[in-house]
């Protein structure tokens, strides 16, 4: 792609990033106006802003344990963490992020920590089922969210997300409490603050998941940038899809995880994603895949008990 469409969509998404964030600040704002009256508007959109500088980072090794995830030394897979360095410096990372090895046999790879601590898990499975392109691809794709600070933004618009969600409680709270006072004529009640109340956790989320959408796609582009091969990326998408249906499901349920509206997904459809990839293969299918992709097979650990992960945790994972 040519770097003025390049530049075009990367601004575009900073833009939607900046709608979707300011929304959520907006309707957190809303609803800490209407329980604690209008002067705490300014206090709490500049505690967004500031929230996104000073929010404390998940730690990497706490996520990575609850999947029961080993680092991958580079003496173990150094061709693996030779891809890794190439892609990293294709970020302009001054870190490579850590390599970590799941046991599961399911097709997943997400990233953890931040631009300065950062790791990539990566399931046997994955490893298992991917070309060494496919492969690179997947890697160039979490290394993107590690250097587009996307896991700081979702951190951030958790937390904005969770807040309202307790705002909103606390605010239905106060509402059936003072339910005598309402009747007895004794306090007044706002019906359109009362809806906003009981619509903001539903508005947050949805501007969650548009939000991760956008980032999403972001990061597909951004990783046909680093590797050249937006095929090599399609083609691992598809299999990671064609594995979390599975055959069964495909035979019997051919519209299973198509029910959903896309605007309740938290991430992209995968076929449009795909779309999107082999759009772009025209304009780099005469670059020459890099050496480091065509070499000989990696070697992981395998002695272990393979096991899908036993606990799911959405804040600071990014697939």
């Amino acid at each position: 792609m040519d770097a003025v469409k390049l530049k075009s969509h990367k601004l575009r998404n900073l833009l939607h990033t900046f709608i979707f964030i300011a929304a959520m600040s907006m309707l957190m704002a809303l609803c800490a106006a209407l329980l604690f009256g209008e002067g705490v508007w300014v206090g709490v959109l500049a505690g967004s802003a500031l929230a996104f500088i000073f929010l404390p980072d998940v730690s990497p090794q706490w996520v990575l344990g609850i999947y029961q995830a080993q680092r991958v030394h580079p003496a173990q897979s150094p061709q693996l963490y030779h891809i890794t360095n190439i892609l990293g410096q294709r970020a302009g990372l001054e870190r490579t992020p850590a390599l970590y090895w799941v046991p599961s046999h399911t097709l997943n790879a997400f990233a953890v920590g931040s631009k300065a601590n950062a790791a990539i898990a990566i399931t046997d499975g994955l490893l298992r089922k991917l070309t060494q392109a496919e492969l690179a691809g997947v890697l160039a794709h979490e290394i993107s969210h590690v250097s587009n600070n996307d896991l700081k933004l979702m951190n951030l618009a958790d937390v904005l997300s969770r807040m309202t969600h307790l705002m909103s409680l606390f605010g239905m709270l106060l509402v059936l409490l003072s339910i005598p006072l309402i009747l007895l004529g004794m306090a007044s009640l706002s019906w359109l603050g009362l809806l906003i109340l009981i619509l903001a956790p539903t508005l947050s989320a949805l501007l969650q998941f548009a939000l991760s959408r956008v980032r999403e796609f972001g990061a597909d582009l951004e990783a046909v940038r680093l590797t050249g091969d937006p095929a090599a990326l399609a083609s691992a998408l598809y299999k990671i899809e064609q594995q979390e249906t599975g055959i069964w499901k495909r035979l019997l349920f051919p519209s299973y995880k198509q029910t959903d509206p896309s605007l309740f997904r938290s991430h992209p459809d995968t076929k449009e994603r795909i779309k999107r990839l082999l759009g772009l293969q025209a304009r780099y299918q005469k670059i020459p895949q890099p050496s480091p992709w065509k070499s000989s097979a990696l070697s992981f650990p395998h002695s272990q008990i393979i096991h899908d992960p036993r606990h799911r945790f959405l804040m600071g994972i990014w697939r």
